[in-house]
This record gives structure tokens, C-alpha cells and sequence, in this order.
């Protein structure tokens, strides 16, 4: 015999269920609860707060480790937009620059927790990068210490230098 109270019991429970799981409109995912990128802001005449005036503007810095543990180089890049400006000494700072302004801090951030990477290690190096990325701060390590890491060095290159292992 269907029972309707039954019925409707596992229904809402069902619903609870995957309400937990969250989508893209909904619970934040694992990674974006990571303290990995930051929006710069500035207060405004009324209190409150606006991203700074130069919102094209990036301003890396980066110190390369090349036994993962002391610093043994570091560069800059300074961009506008695509364009570059200033002096920067960045491997290939006219390719990190168009790059960047492209992708913009989402190169920055850590993989999911929860996706599996290959275990490979291509070198001991590492990388830290800090300033901002078109206005938002940015403070990253890299390295090349997994699969995950490794794409994570290759999509930014052109700012860190070639993910073979060697620098220049």
C-alpha cells in the first residue's frame, strides 16, 4: 500500500541531500574558499569601497627558488593592459603581459582539493609571485612538484620561466 506521507518524507529528504551539494549559483566549492587571490579596494568619498583607478594595471614581483627552498633570483613585470610598461626583466615579459591581461588572476588560483594530479616531479624549483593582476593582489606559490602544479607553471610561463627545470 503507497503511503503519501512516506512518499513525501524521502522526497524532501532527497531534496536536502542535494541541496548540500551545492552548483555554481550556490554553496562555494572547496577552492574558492582559498585565501589564493584578494580584490584590491580603496574607500570612496562616501565610505565605501571601490577597486583602485588603475584596475589594468599589473605589478608582479618574483622570487625564484631554484632548490625549492633559497631564493636565488627574482624579476619584475609591470603592465598595462597587454601592454608593458616600465622595465621588467620577467623571462618573456611582453608574453606574461598579454597573458595576463587575458586570464587575469584566474591563473593564480590552487587546484581543487578534490582533483587528482599526476604524481611527477619535473624539478625542485619553486616560484613566488606577489603584487596585482589587473588591481586585485595576488601572493601565489608555484612548483613543480605534481602534475596540477606543473600546468600550473606552464599556463604562466612567460612570468616564471620554463618549467623544464632550468631558468634562463
Amino acid at each position: 500500500m503507497f503511503r503519501p506521507l512516506k512518499g513525501l518524507s524521502i522526497l524532501a529528504l532527497a531534496a536536502l541531500a542535494l541541496s548540500a551539494c551545492g552548483d555554481s549559483a550556490g554553496a562555494p566549492s572547496a577552492d574558492s574558499a582559498s585565501p589564493s587571490v584578494s580584490v584590491s579596494a580603496s574607500p570612496t568619498a562616501t565610505g565605501t569601497t571601490a577597486p583602485d583607478a588603475s584596475s589594468s594595471a599589473t605589478s608582479l614581483t618574483v622570487e625564484y627558488r631554484e632548490d625549492g627552498e633559497t631564493a636565488s633570483a627574482g624579476w619584475t613585470l609591470n603592465c598595462d593592459g597587454a601592454s608593458l610598461t616600465g622595465s621588467s626583466d620577467a623571462p618573456d615579459p611582453a608574453a606574461a603581459c598579454a597573458v595576463l591581461a587575458e586570464k587575469g588572476t584566474a591563473l593564480f588560483a590552487a587546484p581543487d582539493a578534490n582533483l587528482m594530479c599526476t604524481q611527477m616531479i619535473k624539478g625542485q624549483q619553486r616560484a613566488r609571485v606577489t603584487g596585482t593582476v589587473n588591481g586585485e593582489a595576488v601572493d601565489q606559490t608555484f612548483s613543480l612538484r605534481d602534475g596540477c602544479q606543473i600546468g600550473r607553471w606552464e599556463s604562466l610561463a612567460a612570468l616564471l620561466g620554463p618549467a623544464e627545470g632550468k631558468l634562463r
